[in-house]
């Protein structure tokens, strides 16, 4: 049956509880914010159509930062007051016929819950993943604990995923109440929800001690790959060159066949070590005329493409520039952010320094200069 899926992820929420100064979605987990792990999971599965991420009120800039080079496959739609009204707006833009709603908090869904939401439509309108009550219950009566039988109860989860016009249909006919969740709304509305196995990766972020343990767990669900690269460059009188795609107004210019950027080289190199796709001359070659004067840039973007088909994203970069000339210095900020800019990484994973040699060798004496990069990558196992 048709399985082309729309997830939205619901990141509207200001996620005061967990601490942290910032919105949860936002903070950084093992090197990447809360939301690029399920958007990550959800981009990378077969059946996503597309994906649309609801954020508060005048969070689209910070949503999209956060999202890095993901953020060109989603569609932002500001969010409402509840998380009701947020997932009303998110609807009213999904495309395909059935929809994930996920929150932003939940980073370690699996493929494998995914698979099993999209296989239970198959016959229900709507599936939920659901796990048991471990700890025994009791509710409250004055204050005093009455035990209750816990045998009935459940913890829900998200992604919950249905099918999409069922639900606009279950907006239109109940959505005037404010539901905790969409599986209250269906429930209101009288549609068909099963409960799948649900897992317990899956957990929310909710308080400080949540993002401790996701923590420890980030370091179970990944793999951490190291790439290096190194580039040399022959320098000649100019009017400027470029590095590490910053152009740098000086008497010099660098020799190459591309725009000799040996800065992205490097780290295009880097990228593509630590991906085991080879080296920038098997991807580029020199003899093709494709990429005569072309924005280097556009190496390294491609790497970047290439190792996410492989599910690897860039957590930490840093290169080292070997020069008498220029002076890199003055030049090393607009580096970085444009290095954070190409990668998708926060400002603080990037780093750029410069060295010389003392006046030995061929970057001594002025006749060149070289660059070397190292990139580290985590993928998910």
């Amino acid at each position: 049956m048709e399985r082309r899926f729309t997830a939205c992820i619901m990141a509207a929420g200001r996620g005061e509880r967990a601490g942290g100064g910032e919105p949860k979605q936002y903070r950084q987990l093992a090197g990447r914010p809360v939301i690029a792990w399920s958007a990550e999971t959800f981009a990378r599965h077969p059946d996503c159509q597309d994906m649309i991420v609801v954020h508060a009120p005048g969070a689209a800039e910070a949503a999209e930062q956060a999202l890095g080079p993901l953020a060109l496959r989603v569609r932002l739609v500001e969010g409402g007051e509840t998380r009701h009204d947020s997932v009303r707006c998110a609807m009213e833009a999904v495309s395909a016929p059935l929809v994930l709603i996920h929150d932003a908090a939940r980073p370690f869904i699996s493929p494998a819950m995914i698979d099993r939401l999209l296989a239970a439509l198959d016959h229900h309108t709507g599936a939920v993943p659901a796990l048991p009550l471990a700890d025994s219950i009791a509710r409250l009566d004055n204050g005093r604990p009455v035990p209750a039988d816990r045998a009935p109860y459940r913890r829900l989860q998200t992604p919950q995923a249905f099918h999409t016009e069922a639900l606009r249909k279950a907006f239109a006919s109940h959505g005037s109440a404010s539901h905790t969740d969409e599986s209250a709304l269906a429930h209101a509305a009288g549609l068909d929800v099963t409960l799948i196995e649900g897992d317990e990766m899956a957990f929310k972020l909710t308080f400080p001690d949540d993002f401790t343990r996701a923590e420890r767990l980030a370091g179970g669900v990944a793999l951490t790959v190291t790439g290096s690269g190194f580039d040399v460059h022959r320098l000649a009188p100019g009017e400027g060159l470029t590095l590490c795609g910053v152009f740098i107004a000086c008497d010099l210019s660098l020799v190459g066949h591309s725009d000799a950027d040996a800065g992205l080289h490097a780290l295009t190199d880097a990228v593509l070590g630590a991906a085991g796709l080879g080296d920038i001359g098997d991807h580029f070659p020199p003899s093709d005329m494709r990429w005569k004067g072309a924005d280097s840039a556009l190496f390294l973007t491609h790497a970047l493409t290439l190792a996410r088909e492989q599910g690897l994203v860039p957590v930490h970069c840093d290169v080292t520039l070997i020069c008498e000339r220029p002076k890199i210095g003055p030049h090393k900020s607009a580096m970085k952010a444009r290095l954070a800019e190409l990668t998708g990484l926060a400002p603080q994973r990037v780093n750029v320094k410069a060295t010389t040699t003392e006046k030995l060798g061929f970057t001594g004496r002025g006749e060149g200069l070289a660059a070397q990069a190292v990139i580290t990558m985590r993928t998910e196992i």
